[in-house]
């Protein structure tokens, strides 16, 4: 089996991240946060693995992630949360849907303006 079919191992907690669902990684690859050409050479992570992203995830099949510390969401302005809750949330969705979809991986990533702001 191709190392892609087998899941990678998260460097948080040392199982396997199993299925693009629960990825970080792909999450942040969707985002436009990870270039294709990095995918296979960038730790993996679980979702839950990473709080200071996870936390912004608003969608009533995740459970919520609180994060500790200067990255708390609670630390930050609310307009900042606003918009990254309405930006990580969306990319959890793609992620979500991308094994319906029929999509060639670098398909995944939702459409970003030059602005960076995500479509």
């Amino acid at each position: 089996m191709a190392k892609c079919d087998e899941g990678y191992r998260c460097e948080v907690c040392g199982s396997d991240v199993e299925v693009v669902t629960e990825s970080d990684l792909y999450l942040r690859f969707v985002l436009g946060e990870v270039p294709l050409e990095l995918l296979h050479r960038l730790p993996e992570r679980h979702l839950r693995c990473n709080p200071a992203l996870a936390q912004y995830i608003v969608d009533p099949t995740f459970a919520p992630v609180a994060c500790e510390g200067p990255f708390s969401k609670t630390e930050m302005a609310p307009e900042f949360v606003a918009a990254e809750e309405s930006r990580v949330s969306r990319g959890y969705r793609r992620l979500l849907a991308i094994p319906t979809m029929g999509l060639a991986v670098p398909e995944y990533p939702l459409s970003v303006t030059p602005d960076g702001d995500v479509l």
